[in-house]
């Protein structure tokens, strides 16, 4: 691993890049949070194969890095889709549909919340509020706020943003 690039299926780790990242911070392990926020800056996201790498680096184990990773919801293990699709799980949309909404959105880009579609288009966050209750039930794709939602509606916009894609690759 030392000093060389591995290939992942999604992307190269920049071992040289990170080995500067830790150099930043003195190699310091107390400094493992920044670190791991630099990572994410530089990659989009926290790739498995860099916790150990970084680990190794610091002189700690990867369970402790991975424990970070995961306890704290800032950082993310997948690449993000091109289009983040937050789905609100909120009181309101959750009375209103929203669980429906969640399946529509699982039939059509076969993903659950936190994952992401193996083109790399689409990403599913379920939150917990988007503060749109009296439009329930919401999502956000893109930064563009859809409301009142039926699983028909939702297939129709996510087919829409898909034909969207294939467009613009014509």
């Amino acid at each position: 691993m030392a000093g060389t690039a591995e290939t992942l299926g999604v992307g190269i780790i920049p071992y040289e890049k990170i080995d500067e990242i830790v150099k930043k911070y003195k190699g310091d392990s107390s400094a493992i949070i920044p670190i791991l926020q630099d990572i994410q800056e530089l990659m989009d996201y926290v790739p498995k194969d860099s916790i150990a790498y970084m680990a190794e680096k610091l002189g700690v184990s990867p369970a402790k890095i991975y424990g970070i990773v995961t306890f704290y919801a800032q950082f993310r293990l997948q690449p993000m889709g091109k289009y983040m699709i937050m789905l609100c799980e909120g009181t309101a949309c959750h009375v209103n549909g929203a669980k429906l909404i969640s399946g529509a959105i699982t039939d059509e880009l076969g993903i659950r919340g936190g994952e992401t579609t193996p083109d790399g288009l689409f990403t599913l966050e379920k939150v917990a509020c988007i503060g749109c209750c009296s439009l329930s039930p919401v999502m956000v794709i893109g930064g563009e706020t859809y409301a009142k939602l039926t699983p028909d509606a939702t297939r129709k916009i996510i087919k829409e943003y898909q034909q969207k894609e294939e467009a613009a690759q014509n």
